[in-house]
């Protein structure tokens, strides 16, 4: 047995109004999971939406397979970009903040990565698109404090 999650981020510009989606399916349930933000970025929401989806989950006894279509979050972690990233303490990095949350959640579990094509007919990658548009936009939009306050940064 294991938990499947599948993730998707979008935003409307870059940046701009932006949202997330999530798909988890387990023992035969599946549950679903979006939010939109009014001023964010596309890269935020596809952590976001990893992020988020970890933090649903309320056992760490089943392995997790995580779906997304975001090269930059998929090879970050696989690559243990992150991991020098956090040695080096985010500097010059963008998302500080969003990756010091991934890897204060990530580790309770035991987690493999799979990237998948995005927009190529993978059902439930299409559904979190759906899911992610929706949360874009949607009129019932969180404020991301932390893009908002750093949005010179960049992304």
């Amino acid at each position: 047995m294991k938990i499947q999650i599948f993730t998707d981020g979008s935003s409307k510009g870059n940046p701009g109004p932006g949202g997330y989606g999530i798909v988890m399916k387990f023992n035969g349930k599946e549950k679903e999971f979006s939010q939109g933000f009014r001023l964010t970025t596309n890269n935020r929401m596809e952590l976001m939406a990893v992020i988020v989806a970890l933090e649903q989950l309320k056992t760490s006894q089943y392995p997790i397979e995580i779906y997304s279509d975001s090269k930059y979050v998929i090879d970050s972690i696989t690559k243990g970009w992150v991991f020098g990233w956090q040695k080096k303490g985010f500097k010059g990095k963008k998302n500080p903040d969003l990756w010091q949350r991934f890897l204060g959640v990530y580790g309770k579990f035991s987690i493999t990565y799979l990237w998948v094509k995005g927009h190529n007919g993978h059902p439930e990658n299409e559904r979190c698109d759906v899911l992610a548009v929706s949360g874009a936009e949607s009129s019932n939009q969180l404020i991301d404090a932390y893009y908002e306050a750093h949005q010179s940064d960049g992304d």
